[in-house]
């Protein structure tokens, strides 16, 4: 598949014939299908709202979706939407010219969500909060016109690992981006088949793939986030000891509630001392647990 013109999706069309690309592409092809399988994001007769922003991460959805698609390993229906927020100077004719080219069936919305973020935030704040909240009640509307079960967003491993230490530092609490949600509403599943993917690897496929990367210049631009903040711990961490990130992220996937604090996922006040079960005349170490 990977060397037959005629073989493949419109969207590898000149993909790198390196080893190191084909290695590069068939480890975030496993990651993707390893996390639809375990979180069990496959539905009978689904159809999926796949996001673009026209950012490395969404792009990498975007190609690896249609090769599960296209390689029959992913039984759903895909419809990628863009929504345009109305930010000055975007570009707003390069993904629906890409999305043509490639063959995508898509829907590009168009929703001024930019100037109601500039006049409801003061100067110096931050605008990710109110931006992603309109955002996602734009992409919960359209997914609802085209009759879709769930949207997909191209968060990937690092976006979860930095969304888990700005709750803890920020927000007091362990939390993160789960890889399936249900919205608040009930209707419709949150997806992020990019779950276990380093982000490195989605900047290294879509500079390979040379997709029309477009910047946000909305909170991309602005300094001092702290999700930025969190990333530069994290690269620091990640030079001293490599392979932290990604032992921290398995740690997420391993969390014993009876070693934490909080008596709402650990019945504390429910445990009872069983003495009867113990051997007086044994000198067995305790276990660790």
């Amino acid at each position: 598949m990977l060397d037959q013109n005629d073989d493949i999706h419109p969207l590898f069309a000149g993909a790198p014939r390196t080893t190191e690309f084909k290695k590069l592409r068939k480890r975030i092809v496993r990651l993707t299908q390893e996390a639809i399988n375990q979180y069990g994001m496959i539905e009978k007769d689904a159809r999926w709202l796949v996001c673009l922003s026209g950012g490395k991460d969404s792009y990498t959805l975007l190609a690896v979706l249609h090769e599960l698609k296209f390689r029959g390993l992913l039984p759903v229906d895909i419809l990628v939407c863009n929504l345009d927020q109305g930010q000055p100077n975007f570009p707003a004719t390069i993904l629906p010219a890409f999305l043509e080219k490639m063959g995508v069936l898509h829907r590009i919305e168009y929703k001024d969500t930019y100037s109601i973020v500039v006049d409801k935030i003061p100067a110096g704040r931050t605008f990710c909060s109110l931006c992603s909240r309109l955002r996602r009640g734009n992409l919960y509307r359209v997914a609802r016109e085209e009759g879709c079960s769930a949207v997909v967003l191209g968060h990937h491993r690092d976006d979860i690992l930095e969304t888990f230490f700005m709750n803890l530092f920020h927000g007091g609490k362990l939390a993160t981006m789960p890889p399936k949600l249900l919205n608040e509403q009930g209707d419709l599943f949150v997806y992020r088949p990019l779950a276990h993917v380093a982000e490195v690897d989605c900047e290294k496929f879509a500079s390979a793939m040379n997709y029309p990367i477009i910047p946000c210049d909305l909170c991309g631009s602005q300094d001092g986030l702290q999700r930025q903040q969190v990333k530069q711990i994290l690269d620091g961490w990640e030079a001293n000891s490599p392979g932290r990130r990604q032992i921290m992220f398995n740690a997420l996937a391993n969390a014993r509630p009876s070693h934490l604090l909080d008596p709402q996922i650990f019945d504390f006040m429910g445990l009872k001392r069983e003495p009867d079960q113990i051997d007086l005349n044994s000198d067995n170490i305790p276990r660790l647990r």
